[in-house]
């Protein structure tokens, strides 16, 4: 994302790498933030209507934050290492459409992705645009476990 909004191209992919959940991960996840009985337990995931542990969705959508952030400083880190400008990221206005399509076992690898689907100039915001992605999570066989949209202010590029 070191790209300024007028770099950017509708349709573009970015895949942003993949996790693999482990049962410890998924119950550390959950003891502090989601702690439900088929995230933290095997026998009781077992018994509940997912049949095994698995991950919270907020730890699916975790993953994804970790990895964009993560590939947003890759990006940015190889820039400025050029010389090159690099654009700021503003404030995201927020997300929408989350859905949470399957479950992600233990076990279980998520590849994840974000692609442009809309990019406006900012009415409120002077020098800036708003750009939308649609974000999935996909797991080892092709199924999608996760999916949602969301926006976030991009600079654009100075005159």
């Amino acid at each position: 994302m070191t790209k300024f909004y007028e770099d950017l191209v509708v349709g573009e992919v970015t895949d942003l790498g993949s996790h693999t959940f482990t049962a410890q991960e998924i119950k550390t996840f959950a003891a502090a933030f989601d702690p439900q009985p088929f995230h933290l337990d095997e026998e009781a995931a077992r018994q509940s209507h997912f049949g095994a542990l698995c991950a919270s969705g907020w730890h699916t959508c975790a993953i994804w934050m970790r990895l964009m952030i993560v590939d947003v400083d890759r990006v940015r880190n190889e820039a400025v290492a050029q010389g090159l400008p690099v654009a700021e990221r503003g404030p995201s206005p927020g997300f929408r459409d989350l859905k949470w399509l399957k479950p992600v076992y233990a076990g279980d690898t998520i590849s994840y992705s974000a692609t442009l689907v809309d990019k406006r100039v900012s009415a409120s915001r002077p020098g800036w645009g708003l750009v939308t992605h649609h974000n999935l999570g996909v797991n080892q066989k092709g199924e999608r476990v996760l999916e949602f949209t969301a926006s976030a202010f991009l600079q654009r590029r100075p005159a």
